[in-house]
């Protein structure tokens, strides 16, 4: 039988459609043999690039490997909004989980991560189509309005605000859209094409001699430091385990590692269900026109700044530089057991959802047919926020996943954080309140599944209402209080 070819979302079989172009359509290589390294990062995403890039520009000599079960990007890191947006929405939950002055630099750090992805890519000539344009945080109801407030008001203090209040026609300008009444404009924001990013970092982290592996999956992982293993270990392991600590197995060939790192996403749950009630895995939904530079000139988006509202599952859009219009909407479909399922690597099942929402947003713009869809899974933490750590204290597995939606800027800190701990360093990087572990948790199966469902429901019930300026049920508004942080960055 032939084998069918494995879905590739838009952003992403446009980066490897460019790379061919430069490469010559270099195959990816595969670990065929056994093999030892210092750190092994399995994943090749966001996380495990930054984190193999920053391992090498810290300390050249490590000799760095990377296996990834696909591509490198092919995951959530290629299928993502291209949102790149700070931490600085979420303050206020920073700042009542970890304290105000860790709050405070993980903001600075995620507007830090802003201008270094941007310097990043010009140094190493990164095609990532990254646009400096800003982000515009809006309301498109009364209900919505005002919602930034409290959170500005603590940025103020510390002189951490970059948020402006434009008016309803100074948005709707902006924004090519009369749905919106009041907005919030931030310039420390970007756009970005996230599979070319993505594929970028491989390049470069190639070029830093780290060494990838892609199409190797890993099996199975064990940490010879600890008397259990935290995943199925075989007996393939042999004496070689004894000075590298950490047995990783690949369908043909053995990675002998001292120090190993997780960057996994929602796939972390595969191999580690210590975790599973950790994070929820929801889906993210895309669509995206042909290119219309005519029209979208005639509205007013030109550039690429992001365009977000203020529900609990966002609407987030935004054009691309050959004149195309990528809408997304986040927490549609909720995972049973967070098991990542088939249809994360689709099409979307969304699209009649999406095409309401796109047609109301432009209607101007309903004769438009969207060229494709896509979907891909978010791991979102009951806080919103990603997380990192060890396996276990006396071991030698680091991970770091979470990041709930919001992770094209925020991987950037994520490989920051890893770099540092594998290194043992002693600084704001390795010891900060992400470092700590997961905070909160989800119920266990299937109350979780059938409470993500009410709750979701609840919540399309009372911003169905609040669209048409009527008053929500008092049971759904009390319900939708439950996704407060977990569910307004699905970017």
């Amino acid at each position: 039988m032939t084998k069918q070819p494995e879905f590739q979302t838009f952003w992403f079989q446009q980066a490897m459609d460019l790379e061919a172009d430069y490469c010559n359509n270099v195959k990816p290589q595969t670990l065929t043999a056994d093999t030892v390294a210092d750190v092994c990062i399995v994943g090749g995403g966001y996380t495990g690039l930054w984190t193999a890039i920053q391992l090498k520009q810290q300390q050249p000599t490590l000799d760095v490997m990377i296996i990834e079960k696909s591509l490198c990007g092919s995951g959530a890191s290629g299928r993502n909004g291209g949102c790149m947006l700070t931490w600085s929405t979420k303050y206020l939950s920073m700042q009542r989980l970890y304290g105000e002055t860790q709050a405070v630099e993980l903001v600075k750090a995620s507007e830090q991560a802003v201008d270094e992805i941007e310097a990043f890519c010009l140094k190493y000539q990164i095609d990532a189509e990254l646009r400096r344009d800003g982000t515009l945080f809006t309301a498109t109801n009364t209900a919505q309005t005002g919602g930034l407030e409290a959170t500005l008001a603590a940025l103020d203090k510390h002189e951490l605000n970059s948020w402006q209040v434009w008016e309803a026609k100074t948005v709707q300008q902006h924004a090519g859209s009369e749905l919106h009444q009041t907005g919030y404009f931030s310039p420390v924001a970007a756009s970005v094409q996230p599979g070319k990013l993505a594929r970028g970092l491989k390049r470069v982290a190639e070029q830093l001699e780290v060494r990838i592996y892609e199409n190797t999956p890993m099996l199975a992982i064990k940490d010879n430091n600890l008397s259990a293993t935290s995943a199925k270990a075989s007996s393939k392991a042999s004496a070689k385990a004894n000075k590298h600590k950490v047995v990783i197995e690949t369908p043909q060939g053995t990675v002998y590692a001292t120090k190993s790192v997780m960057a996994l996403n929602a796939w972390m749950l595969e191999q580690f269900p210590q975790f599973k009630n950790k994070i929820v895995v929801v889906s993210s939904d895309m669509a995206i026109t042909k290119p219309i530079p005519e029209k979208l000139a005639e509205m007013g988006i030109t550039d690429g700044k992001t365009v977000l509202d203020s529900r609990t599952f966002v609407h987030y859009y935004r054009t691309t530089p050959d004149g195309r219009l990528m809408l997304g909407k986040g927490g549609n479909h909720f995972s049973y057991a967070n098991a990542v399922r088939p249809l994360f690597n689709q099409p979307t099942r969304y699209g009649k959802l999406l095409r309401e929402s796109f047609d109301k947003l432009f209607p101007t713009l309903v004769a438009e047919e969207f060229e494709t869809t896509w979907t891909g899974p978010s791991d979102r933490s009951a806080t919103g926020l990603p997380f990192f750590g060890k396996i276990a204290d006396e071991g030698n597995i680091y991970y770091g996943f979470g990041y709930s939606g919001s992770g094209v800027g925020q991987t950037w800190i994520g490989g920051k954080i890893l770099a540092s701990m594998l290194l043992g360093n002693n600084d704001k990087w390795s010891h900060n309140g992400l470092t700590t572990g997961p905070k909160g948790g989800f119920p266990p199966e299937p109350i979780r599944w059938i409470g993500t469902m009410l709750v979701r429901n609840a919540i399309r019930r009372k911003e169905r209402c609040e669209d048409n300026e009527t008053t929500p049920f008092w049971f759904d508004k009390q319900l939708a209080k439950f996704a407060n942080a977990a569910g307004k960055a699905d970017k």
